[in-house]
């Protein structure tokens, strides 16, 4: 295994994060093992950091990050491997991280240092393959929700809303309406459509929010040549940065045209939404519904046993996903569930939520306004990240959230305001 401390912490800068991880692209010199590499930390909270400590397993530290299990025995079975990053292990050391964070924990966003910071406890982290380094532009974006829910079985509080207006689209609502950022010109469904005129109708909205929130949305990120591009740098991402020769709005209209044409190009996003939809057929209120039939309480929207059940590992994922790509599926009624499935139900809601909250990389040539309308000669990748399992313990707080989400929309916006968002996967009425 690869020990981080054949790199200084000098050599490695700051990326980007999530809510669960950091990620460092490495700057140092030429080294074939890190070269193209970038190193993905856990975080933990800040106020959570000595109780964590006290009350982790002694073998917690040493054990490989999941995601790389996760990825080459479950992920691979659905997702193609050519559109995965390349992961292997790598040793840390503590008193390494504590110089890296020393050096760049001041480059993360503001909002981000107050909550949490690297888990220095962590003996292993991943070395993953580096989507931003090199002459190219790339594009990070978050698509999120691909689909509007089966009206089977939600309630009549929610149908209407739900069966009209994507959970993107009614989480920005509320997302605003608490004074946070949001991408409101932005829906998921238009990027997922296949579509030429919605796909880049999506990507133009995404690229509004992008300006007016200074670049620190978290839907898109745009890097050229290796380092992060903000509204006020655009010019960054042509290959001729001649000033007198471009205008923002040329920029924009070039961006949107050439990740519109990438995104076509490619079948991953379809493949997230295939597996996003196929994954949670009951929506997490039929998901509840049929839990409180395993053994309900009044104080628990999800049932207790639901909520007593562990986290998956890995066996649990293989065990399913088998079962998932099995040509002999099982016969599932999704209109009348059967409690005999509720595990299969449980972890499959899981693994689409893992789909619904990763991110995918375009890399693709600097811009060229002289050859806005090119295709044959330039190309493009795309890779998807963040795929992290996520741990039973979530469902009731997404069961809370949804509720809270579609109850404040169908509350506060008039049934004549309500945005239509278009399933391209429906059949559409008229």
């Amino acid at each position: 295994m690869l020990d981080i401390r054949q790199t200084g912490p000098n050599d490695w800068d700051y990326v980007s994060e999530g809510g669960a991880t950091i990620v460092f692209s490495y700057r140092g010199p030429a080294r074939p093992e890190f070269s193209d590499t970038v190193l993905r930390l856990r975080k933990v909270p800040l106020h959570q950091h000595n109780s964590a400590k006290e009350k982790s397993s002694p073998g917690d530290a040493d054990k490989d990050d999941p995601i790389i299990d996760f990825q080459t025995k479950c992920l691979q079975k659905v997702v193609p491997s050519q559109y995965l990053p390349d992961l292997q292990p790598v040793h840390l050391e503590e008193a390494w991280l504590k110089d890296l964070s020393g050096l760049q924990n001041h480059r993360r966003p503001q909002n981000r240092r107050e909550v949490d910071g690297i888990d220095l406890e962590r003996k292993k982290g991943v070395l993953a393959t580096d989507l931003v380094k090199g002459t190219c532009l790339s594009v990070e974006i978050k698509p999120k929700w691909a689909f509007l829910p089966s009206p089977t079985h939600l309630s009549k509080e929610t149908k209407s809303v739900k069966t009209q207006t994507c959970r993107f689209c009614m989480h920005s609502y509320l997302k605003v309406r608490e004074g946070q950022e949001a991408a409101t010109d932005y829906c998921p469904l238009d990027l997922f459509s296949g579509d030429r005129d919605r796909v880049a109708n999506a990507v133009s909205g995404l690229w509004k929010a992008w300006v007016s929130s200074n670049g620190s949305i978290n839907n898109l990120k745009i890097f050229a040549c290796g380092k992060a591009v903000g509204p006020s740098s655009v010019r960054r991402m042509l290959q001729d940065q001649d000033p007198s020769r471009s205008d923002v709005e040329s920029i924009r209209q070039a961006f949107v045209t050439a990740l519109t044409r990438s995104l076509l190009a490619s079948p991953v996003l379809n493949i997230l939404s295939v597996l996003q939809r196929e994954l949670d057929p009951l929506d997490i209120e039929g998901l509840a519904q049929l839990c409180q039939r395993a053994g309900g309480s009044p104080s628990s929207q999800l049932g207790a046993r639901c909520l007593a059940l562990p986290d998956p590992d890995i066996s649990d994922w293989v065990d399913f996903l088998n079962t998932y790509t099995s040509r002999d599926k099982l016969q599932l009624d999704h209109a009348n569930p059967s409690l005999e499935h509720l595990k299969y139900y449980m972890l499959a809601y899981l693994l689409s939520a893992t789909f619904k909250d990763c991110s995918i990389f375009v890399r693709m040539d600097l811009l060229d306004l002289s050859r806005p309308n090119r295709s044959e000669e330039s190309s493009s990748s795309i890779t998807v990240v963040d795929l992290e399992p996520k741990p039973m313990q979530k469902l009731a707080m997404w069961k809370k959230l949804d509720r809270e989400i579609a109850q404040t929309y169908a509350l506060e916006v008039p049934v004549t305001q309500r945005k239509t968002c278009v399933d391209a996967q429906l059949p559409q009425l008229g």
